[in-house]
């Protein structure tokens, strides 16, 4: 693990490099407040900071204040070194965001428990965020296809909306649906079905732009959202999509299965709050002629389903 030392003077900061390469730890070193200050807003900034309260142009604690003030989900463990041992100088310290303090001459034997116990808490802290965002990716995805789940797709539809109505951009759709899904469970069982489901979504996902959404929203159908397309682009980006689907088989136990999509796209070219709902139904109504015509096949609908005016 990376550990800043930030120690104007000569003697304690060699020291302080000795022992903590001896302890194992990669060692940063910075001889005045403004470098350490520099190395912490590094992306690679080391989670561990041992700082001399007071250096030149910058000391310990204002480090430690404008640090805390910083957005970061990566928290650095800050570890004041002080000749000062007045209680309101240790509260001082504390107040500016330090995690722990030391007094100067100190004993190698404390600081390495010290520096130790800040170890621990960065690799708690490490480990607390990659649990929320095991979590976090729970409650989005579908943990089949590691699409968007039903709720997040509509949640990322709904903000696109929103963001192409402050833009004045239009925002295309896809309603997309496996052809004779039923068949293949039926024929080859539920394990030979989800295997085509990842294989198709992998399919699907990979046609796409970098900035295009897609969530898996039913047993075999998908929702696919194309930011800034009007209906004739939106159209290509899903004849793509449907050729990438269809142009090779799905190799399932040993047997070759030629799968399909139909897919319905609808456009709001002017989208208006609560335009949601009527952008669904009119990509439904696409999907539903499609199907209808045969399958395997794209249509689109250019009219939405608005309710109404009160």
């Amino acid at each position: 693990m990376k550990i800043l030392v930030a120690e104007d003077e000569l003697t304690f900061r060699h020291m302080l490099k000795t022992f903590l390469g001896k302890w194992g730890f990669e060692v940063l070193v910075a001889r005045d407040g403004q470098e350490a200050w520099d190395l912490l807003q590094k992306e690679d900034r080391p989670r561990l900071a041992v700082l001399d309260w007071m250096m030149p142009k910058m000391d310990g604690v204002e480090i430690c204040r404008a640090l805390r003030q910083t957005k970061s989900d990566r928290y650095t463990y800050l570890l004041l070194l002080t000749s000062r041992d007045q209680k309101r100088d240790v509260v001082h310290g504390f107040e500016a965001g330090a995690d722990d303090y030391l007094v100067k001459p100190f004993d190698p034997h404390e600081l390495k428990a010290r520096i130790h116990a800040g170890e621990r808490i960065v690799q708690l802290q490490d480990t607390l965020l990659q649990t929320q965002e095991a979590l976090r990716e729970q409650a989005t995805h579908d943990p089949l296809t590691g699409l968007l789940n039903r709720r997040a797709c509509l949640d990322s539809l709904l903000a696109e909306l929103n963001r192409a109505r402050r833009d004045g951009k239009p925002v295309s759709i896809a309603m997309a649906d496996i052809d004779h899904f039923k068949t293949v469970n039926d024929d080859h069982g539920h394990l030979a079905g989800d295997e085509v489901l990842r294989e198709v979504a992998r399919r699907m996902q990979k046609s796409l732009r970098d900035y295009d959404i897609i969530g898996r929203v039913g047993g075999e159908e998908f929702l696919l959202v194309f930011p800034e397309c009007n209906v004739e682009e939106g159209v290509k980006l899903a004849e793509r999509i449907s050729t990438a689907v269809s142009s090779e088989v799905v190799n399932i136990k040993n047997r070759s299965l030629t799968m399909s999509i139909s897919i319905g796209v609808a456009v709001a070219t002017d989208p208006a709050p609560g335009d949601m709902e009527a952008l669904l139904g009119a990509a439904d109504d696409a999907l539903y002629r499609a199907k209808s015509a045969g399958r395997n096949r794209v249509e689109f609908s250019t009219q939405l389903r608005r309710p109404p005016s009160e």
